[in-house]
Protein backbone atom coordinates (compact mmCIF):
# COMPACT_ATOMS: atom_id res chain seq x y z
CA UNK A 1 0.00 0.00 0.00
CA UNK A 2 2.99 2.33 0.34
CA UNK A 3 3.56 2.52 -3.42
CA UNK A 4 0.09 3.73 -4.57
CA UNK A 5 -0.10 6.58 -2.03
CA UNK A 6 3.00 8.43 -3.36
CA UNK A 7 1.81 7.82 -6.90
CA UNK A 8 -1.61 9.19 -6.00
CA UNK A 9 -0.05 12.20 -4.31
CA UNK A 10 2.07 12.87 -7.39
CA UNK A 11 -0.97 12.60 -9.63
CA UNK A 12 -2.94 14.93 -7.43
CA UNK A 13 -0.09 17.45 -7.37
CA UNK A 14 0.02 17.35 -11.18
CA UNK A 15 -3.73 17.85 -11.29
CA UNK A 16 -3.45 20.82 -8.96
CA UNK A 17 -0.58 22.26 -11.00
CA UNK A 18 -2.71 22.01 -14.15
CA UNK A 19 -5.42 24.10 -12.52
CA UNK A 20 -3.83 27.53 -12.59
CA UNK A 21 -6.40 29.61 -14.48
CA UNK A 22 -8.83 31.69 -12.39
CA UNK A 23 -11.86 30.06 -13.97
CA UNK A 24 -10.71 26.61 -12.83
CA UNK A 25 -11.12 27.27 -9.12
CA UNK A 26 -13.87 24.66 -8.88
CA UNK A 27 -11.63 22.07 -10.48
CA UNK A 28 -8.90 22.94 -7.99
CA UNK A 29 -11.35 22.58 -5.07
CA UNK A 30 -12.50 19.22 -6.46
CA UNK A 31 -8.91 18.00 -6.70
CA UNK A 32 -8.18 19.18 -3.15
CA UNK A 33 -11.32 17.46 -1.86
CA UNK A 34 -10.30 14.27 -3.66
CA UNK A 35 -6.84 14.44 -2.09
CA UNK A 36 -8.33 15.01 1.36
CA UNK A 37 -10.70 12.08 0.85
CA UNK A 38 -7.81 9.80 -0.12
CA UNK A 39 -5.75 10.97 2.87
CA UNK A 40 -8.69 10.39 5.24
CA UNK A 41 -9.33 6.93 3.83
CA UNK A 42 -5.64 6.05 4.09
CA UNK A 43 -5.47 7.34 7.67
CA UNK A 44 -8.60 5.36 8.60
CA UNK A 45 -7.23 2.23 6.95
CA UNK A 46 -3.95 2.58 8.85
CA UNK A 47 -5.81 3.05 12.14
CA UNK A 48 -7.94 -0.02 11.45
CA UNK A 49 -4.86 -2.05 10.60
CA UNK A 50 -3.09 -0.92 13.78
CA UNK A 51 -6.14 -1.75 15.91
CA UNK A 52 -6.46 -5.15 14.29
CA UNK A 53 -2.78 -5.87 14.87
CA UNK A 54 -2.97 -4.94 18.59
CA UNK A 55 -6.03 -7.16 19.06
CA UNK A 56 -4.30 -10.03 17.28
CA UNK A 57 -1.31 -9.87 19.64
CA UNK A 58 -3.59 -10.59 22.61
CA UNK A 59 -5.67 -13.32 20.96
CA UNK A 60 -5.35 -16.85 19.61
CA UNK A 61 -4.53 -17.90 16.05
CA UNK A 62 -8.16 -17.21 15.12
CA UNK A 63 -7.71 -13.59 16.19
CA UNK A 64 -4.58 -13.37 14.03
CA UNK A 65 -6.57 -14.67 11.07
CA UNK A 66 -9.29 -12.06 11.75
CA UNK A 67 -6.69 -9.28 11.94
CA UNK A 68 -5.22 -10.29 8.60
CA UNK A 69 -8.69 -10.23 7.07
CA UNK A 70 -9.45 -6.82 8.59
CA UNK A 71 -6.12 -5.42 7.37
CA UNK A 72 -6.75 -6.75 3.89
CA UNK A 73 -10.26 -5.26 3.87
CA UNK A 74 -8.97 -1.89 5.12
CA UNK A 75 -6.27 -1.85 2.44
CA UNK A 76 -8.84 -2.72 -0.21
CA UNK A 77 -11.13 0.10 0.97
CA UNK A 78 -8.23 2.56 0.95
CA UNK A 79 -7.28 1.41 -2.54
CA UNK A 80 -10.84 1.97 -3.78
CA UNK A 81 -10.93 5.41 -2.14
CA UNK A 82 -7.55 6.31 -3.65
CA UNK A 83 -8.67 5.21 -7.12
CA UNK A 84 -11.86 7.28 -6.75
CA UNK A 85 -9.87 10.28 -5.58
CA UNK A 86 -7.52 9.95 -8.53
CA UNK A 87 -10.50 9.67 -10.89
CA UNK A 88 -12.06 12.76 -9.31
CA UNK A 89 -8.80 14.67 -9.69
CA UNK A 90 -8.43 13.51 -13.29
CA UNK A 91 -11.99 14.58 -14.05
CA UNK A 92 -11.40 17.98 -12.47
CA UNK A 93 -8.23 18.41 -14.52
CA UNK A 94 -10.01 17.34 -17.69
CA UNK A 95 -12.79 19.84 -17.00
CA UNK A 96 -10.24 22.60 -16.50
CA UNK A 97 -8.43 21.67 -19.71
CA UNK A 98 -11.72 21.65 -21.60
CA UNK A 99 -12.53 25.14 -20.31
CA UNK A 100 -9.14 26.40 -21.46
CA UNK A 101 -9.57 24.72 -24.87
CA UNK A 102 -13.05 26.24 -25.23
CA UNK A 103 -11.70 29.69 -24.44
CA UNK A 104 -8.84 29.25 -26.92
CA UNK A 105 -11.31 28.16 -29.59
CA UNK A 106 -13.52 31.16 -28.89
CA UNK A 107 -10.53 33.50 -29.05
CA UNK A 108 -9.39 31.98 -32.37
CA UNK A 109 -12.90 32.29 -33.78
CA UNK A 110 -13.05 35.92 -32.69
CA UNK A 111 -9.65 36.59 -34.28
CA UNK A 112 -10.83 34.98 -37.55
CA UNK A 113 -13.92 37.16 -37.54
CA UNK A 114 -11.82 40.29 -36.96
CA UNK A 115 -9.41 39.28 -39.73
CA UNK A 116 -12.31 38.72 -42.12
CA UNK A 117 -13.75 42.12 -41.20
CA UNK A 118 -10.37 43.75 -41.80
CA UNK A 119 -10.14 42.22 -45.29
CA UNK A 120 -13.44 43.79 -46.38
Amino acid sequence: MKLPVPLLATGLMLALAACNAPDTEQARRDAEAAAKSAADATRDAAAQAADATRAAAAQSQQALDNAAAATSQAAQEASVAARQAAADASEATADAAQKVADEAHDAAQHAREKADEAKH
